[in-house]
């Protein structure tokens, strides 16, 4: 990706561009130190024993972290995940996560943010740490 998107234009974005929209990914707050996405759990992102694959959840972990870091830093740079470390601590079958991620430190060239996903009911089914490079966009 060349240059990043508005933020006004971020969620038509993620929805028509990027994996986001086929997982159903939605962005229900987006701000410089917090940031929070929903998905809802079905067999579109299960895994063979028909539960949340991890895999989902680190996805959607890394994109709210990114994100965060991303419009903390401004529309100028490009955000870039490069670690991310995911615990899975209680399985979902169904209903809808939420992924709740804060910043630690926002640099100017790197972010390190912690994500929180939790079930319908607020029982946490993974935490995350994400790390972040901040690079300016190239003209």
């Amino acid at each position: 990706m060349s240059d990043s998107p508005a933020p006004a234009d971020q969620a038509a974005f993620l929805r028509d561009q990027t994996v986001h929209g086929p997982l159903g990914i939605e962005v229900v707050e987006a701000g410089p130190d917090r940031m929070v996405l929903q998905l809802d759990v079905g067999p579109q992102v299960h895994q063979p024993y028909g539960f949340l694959h991890g895999g989902v959840s680190a996805l959607l972990s890394e994109s709210c972290a990114s994100m965060g870091a991303w419009l903390a830093a401004g529309p100028e740079y490009q955000a870039f995940g490069i670690e991310v470390n995911a615990n899975h601590l209680r399985p979902v079958r169904d209903g809808r996560i939420t992924a709740t991620a804060t910043p630690i430190r926002q640099g100017r060239t790197i972010a390190v943010w912690d994500t929180k996903v939790e079930d319908d009911d607020g029982r946490l089914v993974c935490v995350s740490r994400c790390t972040v490079a901040l690079r300016p966009i190239e003209s």
